[in-house]
């Protein structure tokens, strides 16, 4: 059964570190994000789930870097293996270890995302969510503007403020990639978990300040 539930975007960027001079810009977020994490912490048996190219599961005691991204830092001991939202994940935990990472194909069908969701919601478990909204809000976004981008990015935001699973399940996976939206399938997975049971919800931040939409929430 599904406790609880964060959900967070994972910028590279959400690190003080990586974003350098620009990083008082992304603070408002940071904190809601870091707000959004502090709810599901001790909520038992905790699982993050993240966008990857493929899905496979890994260990709580999984390991990710940044140096992909310009900054020499590793999160977890031993070889990293974990995706960029799973490790933005494990850096949002500051040092607290969750049961196991699930990495979700950025292309697996919605069936399969409410499946996994189901499964993992076999047992009493929290997951915190990590996912971005589209890429396309303004020209300077990484898919330049478009116009369907904002309502979707809408849509997301009210249905991670008002716990609306039904509605993340609905998500269009051409229309999610054409908006480069990689947070669909995690989304979809929450979904599933979710299906059935009722929660409540507050949306802690809905911003897009580099043209991409950033999300987080807390389902209780």
């Amino acid at each position: 059964m599904l406790i609880a539930a964060a959900v967070c975007p994972h910028p590279p960027l959400l690190i003080p570190e990586l974003a350098g001079v620009a990083a008082p810009e992304l603070d408002a977020l940071r904190a809601s994000c870091l707000r959004a994490v502090g709810s599901v912490a001790g909520s038992g048996e905790l699982v993050v789930v993240g966008g990857a190219e493929r899905t496979r599961e890994y260990p709580g005691t999984a390991s990710g870097t940044f140096a992909p991204y310009g900054l020499d830092l590793r999160v977890g001991d031993g070889e990293p293996v974990l995706p960029l939202s799973l490790t933005v994940g494990r850096w949002l935990l500051n040092g607290r270890e969750p049961s196991a990472f699930q990495a979700v194909a950025f292309d697996a069908p919605v069936e399969e995302c409410l499946e996994l969701g189901e499964r993992l919601a076999g047992k009493d478990v929290a997951l915190l969510v990590m996912g971005d909204g589209s890429a396309c809000r303004d020209e300077k976004a990484p898919g330049h503007l478009d116009e369907r981008a904002e309502p979707y990015d809408r849509e997301v935001a009210r249905a991670l403020g008002e716990a609306d699973a039904a509605a993340l399940g609905l998500l269009d996976p051409g229309l999610s990639d054409e908006l480069m939206a990689a947070g669909r399938a995690a989304w979809q997975v929450l979904a599933g978990a979710a299906r059935g049971r009722r929660f409540s919800a507050e949306l802690l931040a809905d911003e897009a300040p580099y043209g991409v939409g950033y999300f987080a929430a807390v389902w209780r």
